[in-house]
């Protein structure tokens, strides 16, 4: 049975319609990743789903009793909670439980015959729900969720009010995440996440996360090894994709294809009536003429299919970076440091014509620091660089308030492309080429930059600098803002970026968290740990990402040998303090025993056991006892039991003639 269907939904806002017609139908346990451009109604759908939202039109059926966790962009949490405390949370309803429980026990003691049995069958449910709410071991999963989204221990006991906007950000996936919800809504869950909590998340969503999640997400390499199945939001409609990411960008080509073979045929036969209508629409067949104009009008309201938005990418014909020598910078034992925390120490590089490279790691590693002293924008500590005095730089930061907000689109790109041009002259025509090669269509050419969205602003940067010939490109962050189309429209640019014949070729530094990004431009990564260590991997991200694997197994591998070993070694010492303990537990019974008997009683059976050892001694010495392999076994097995019984009698002698 479905956890939720949907049908018919229709929804518009005053300046468009974001949903029209919609199904969707989603089971228990099912990964979907909700795809489509920015504005497509994405979001607008999960807000249906939430209920945060009433839609015009269709209805909506969800499975009784099943709870639905949504990922708010700006989380609430209890005013003086720390962050232990605030993840914690997410078993409210479990520590309610145990709290009712207890009082349950308290209750039985004193309770007897019908209220003894209410309360023993309220003890059994509470034990139920407790048991499905995760029962007592609950610590180690609060300690691993808020670990794997780079929320160390030494920020548990930080108050909430002073966490960071990104902070709070992934502490609400934290404490969502805990909750377990039946049915999970991600709203671009890696937007705060560096890599190793991106992968992290899509191990936890696809091999520990037993509910069905929906996943709206511009990291593809999360959607490809998370989802089993893509639901697109395309001008209106929900169209259906089986498979991951990789999947549905085949299945989609070939859906295009078809739609514009079915589009250009459609186009050929209304071309053809025109025809026929224009010729006889003035002369003995003109009522003919008009009946097919209105049969003409007809099948273009009804049945004319729209034009397919495609995927194709136009080709660019980028400029070829000037000309720049061997080497465009040579950095030598660079160190940086904040206080007492070392950012890098000892790290040299070197940036030619024609590299490409991909900087990563952690949040706060200090891979932006790097570049920044690399470029001189920042001094390092120590260390010497130097660049070629024909390096020319295009730089992708963060912050754009350089720009002049009262141009265009078109303009801004045009201006771009002439200041780094040595003649100084662009064409309007290519300007607008460009701006369409990024997905700006010709109306949206003519905004103004002040009425951008923030995807939209770095999109347009980011045309303006890939079409600029310059010979070092570097970008931090460049997808941040960006939906799956526009990344995959820079993807595509920088593949084709400059040329590493005869020294003229466009070198590449990405600073990104966007591993599908990396993976497909980048073949030589700077890696950063988080703990002061750089070090270069020359490879793509996937190469490296195994690698990586390979060595945390290994490390775990180590860590669980050395675990049994320990175990092993604490088993081996307490079976030793066991078998201390029976050997005194078993002397201390005996020697009880022999307490009980007088002195005179005790002397006595000192010495008949003497005796009797004496006397087993003189037999094992005899030819035909000791060649008897019987014998000698039942005469040795009595010598230890007497002697066993001895040591207590001997002791106890003692401390009787002691007392005496």
């Amino acid at each position: 049975m479905p956890l939720l269907t949907l049908a018919g939904i229709c929804h518009a806002f005053p300046s468009r319609t974001v949903l029209d017609g919609a199904t969707l139908s989603i089971e228990p346990g099912e990964k979907i990743g909700l795809v489509g451009r920015n504005g497509a109604g994405k979001s607008t759908l999960l807000r249906i789903i939430t209920r945060d939202l009433q839609p015009d039109e269709g209805s909506m059926q969800m499975a009784r009793g099943i709870r639905v966790g949504h990922l708010n962009q700006h989380p609430e949490f209890v005013p003086g909670d720390t962050v232990k405390q605030a993840a914690s949370r997410a078993f409210d309803a479990l520590h309610a439980a145990q709290a009712e429980l207890e009082q349950v026990y308290e209750d039985m003691a004193t309770a007897e015959g019908d209220q003894l049995e209410k309360l023993m069958e309220r003890q059994s449910n509470l034990d139920t729900r407790i048991e499905s709410l995760g029962g007592y071991a609950i610590e180690h999963r609060v300690d691993a969720t808020l670990h794997g989204l780079g929320l160390e221990d030494d920020r548990f006991d930080q108050p909430v009010e002073t966490l960071s906007g990104g902070q709070k950000a992934r502490l609400g996936l934290a404490r969502l995440l805990l909750e377990s919800p039946d049915l999970l809504l991600l709203d671009e869950p890696t937007n705060h996440l560096d890599i190793h909590g991106r992968r992290w998340l899509e191990t936890f969503l696809s091999e520990e996360f037993n509910g069905a999640v929906i996943v709206i997400s511009h990291d593809r390499w999360l959607l490809d090894r998370v989802v089993e199945r893509i639901v697109e939001v395309e001008i209106g409609r929900v169209l259906e994709y089986p498979g991951n990411y990789q999947a549905f960008i085949t299945q989609r080509h070939e859906r295009k294809l078809v739609e514009q073979r079915v589009h250009e045929k459609q186009l050929d036969r209304i071309r053809a009536e025109e025809t026929f209508i224009k010729k006889y629409k003035a002369g003995q067949r003109a009522k003919q003429a008009r009946g097919r104009e209105a049969r003409l009008e007809r099948y273009k309201r009804d049945e004319l299919s729209e034009r397919p938005i495609e995927l194709d990418v136009i080709e660019l014909n980028l400029p070829i970076p000037p000309r720049s020598g061997d080497v465009l910078v040579g950095a030598e034992h660079l160190r940086k440091a904040f206080d007492d925390h070392v950012l890098f120490d000892d790290v040299s590089i070197s940036i030619r014509p024609g590299d490409r490279i991909g900087v990563i790691g952690p949040n706060g590693a200090g891979k932006t620091t790097l570049i920044r002293s690399i470029l001189g924008d920042l001094e390092a500590d120590e260390g010497r660089i130097r660049r070629s005095p024909r390096l020319s730089v295009g730089w992708f930061r963060q912050n754009q308030d350089h720009i002049d907000p009262e141009r265009t689109i078109w303009e801004y790109l045009q201006k771009t492309m002439a200041d780094a041009n040595p003649d100084g002259q662009v064409r309007e025509q290519d300007a607008r080429n460009l701006a369409g090669a990024f997905l700006f269509s010709g109306a949206e050419q003519e905004k103004t930059i002040d009425l951008l969205s923030g995807g939209e602003r770095a999109r347009m940067v980011l045309a303006g600098l890939v079409a600029s010939p310059m010979n070092l490109l570097v970008l931090d962050e460049p997808s941040n803002h960006l939906d799956i189309p526009s990344a995959e429209r820079l993807e595509r640019a920088l593949v084709n970026y400059g040329d590493a014949k005869e020294g003229r070729g466009g070198a590449l530094v990405l600073i990104s968290h966007d591993r599908a990004l990396v993976e497909a431009t980048c073949t030589t990564l700077i890696v950063f740990d988080g703990e002061g260590n750089v070090r270069l991997f020359n490879g793509r991200y996937s190469e490296w990402a195994e690698k990586d694997r390979l060595r945390i197994q290994e490390l775990q591998e180590e860590e669980s040998a050395s675990r049994q070993k320990v175990i092993s070694r604490q088993k081996a010492e307490k079976a030793k303090i066991r078998k201390k303990e029976d050997q005194a537990r078993a002397a201390t019974k005996r020697q009880s025993a022999f307490s009980k008997l007088s002195m005179k009683e005790l002397e006595k059976r000192i010495e008949s056991t003497e005796s009797r050892i004496r006397e087993i001694d003189e037999l094992m010495i005899q030819p035909e006892v000791y060649t008897d392999g019987k014998k000698t076994r039942e005469l040795q097995s009595e010598r230890r039991s007497l002697a066993e019984d001895l040591e207590p009698m001997e002791f106890e002698w003692s401390c009787r003639a002691d007392d005496s």
